[in-house]
């Protein structure tokens, strides 16, 4: 802030966030501290590069007034982002009751009375980088990285490889259904012969070895067939 008699001016540096292209705006507040109506007037070594508006003004006793000065879009950045250019704002004690339409350039010429003067410097800062994006459901602690992979990345690969196996399994299902059906239709054509031996045996008043044999093989079969399905 500059403390002058009549005015106090802030901030003395005018802070341009700089972009390529871009029209760029920066405030000046000025205040009356005296009981004085007080006439103002806004210069600038580079004229074409900025729109100050207002340029000329009367800030009333005891009041503020703001100054916004835009910067009209830079096709090159500057080297090392430095600027050169400066501002000076004149300040002189106005009749009572004056207007913006009463100010006249005499009335800035020293030589016609106390000019009161603050000097500001142009500085270019880099615009604001948006934020980092976040992976959702990520908490304190914990990299985006890190959540990444345990919630997207090695969930999404075990989906797809899951998927990729699927056709495999369906024929294994597949190919165990008809084992066993095949296995169930042979035991029920076991079981059919068995019961004709049975009534044969009844018929001829005994059993032979060769059913004995028959029933022992039979079990066997059946046994293992079980265990199959």
């Amino acid at each position: 802030m500059s403390s002058g008699e009549l005015l106090n001016v802030e901030p003395l540096e005018m802070k341009f966030p700089f972009e390529l292209k871009k029209q760029i705006s920066c405030s000046l507040q000025v205040s009356n501290k005296t009981e004085n109506y007080v006439a103002f007037k806004v210069k600038t070594t580079n004229p074409k590069k900025y729109c100050v508006r207002p340029n000329t003004g009367i800030v009333l006793p005891r009041s503020t007034c703001d100054i916004v000065v835009t910067m009209q879009a830079q096709k090159e950045a500057p080297v090392d982002m430095q600027c050169k250019d400066k501002f000076l704002l004149q300040s002189v004690v106005a009749s009572p009751g004056a207007t913006a339409k009463d100010i006249t350039a005499e009335m800035f010429n020293k030589e016609q009375g106390q000019v009161e003067e603050c000097k500001l410097k142009v500085v270019y800062v880099a615009p604001p980088q948006p934020p980092s994006p976040v992976a959702e459901g990520s908490e304190e602690g914990f990299s985006p990285r890190t959540i990444g992979m345990e919630n997207g990345t090695e969930v999404s690969r075990m989906f797809v490889d899951s998927h990729d196996k699927l056709p495999e399994a369906r024929s294994i299902v597949s190919k165990l259904t008809e084992e066993k059906a095949a296995a169930i239709q042979r035991g029920n054509k076991l079981r059919q012969e068995l019961e004709l031996l049975k009534r044969e045996s009844n018929r001829s008043g005994g059993v032979s070895i060769t059913f004995v044999i028959i029933i022992g093989l039979l079990g066997i079969v059946l046994g293992y067939l079980m265990k199959r399905t």
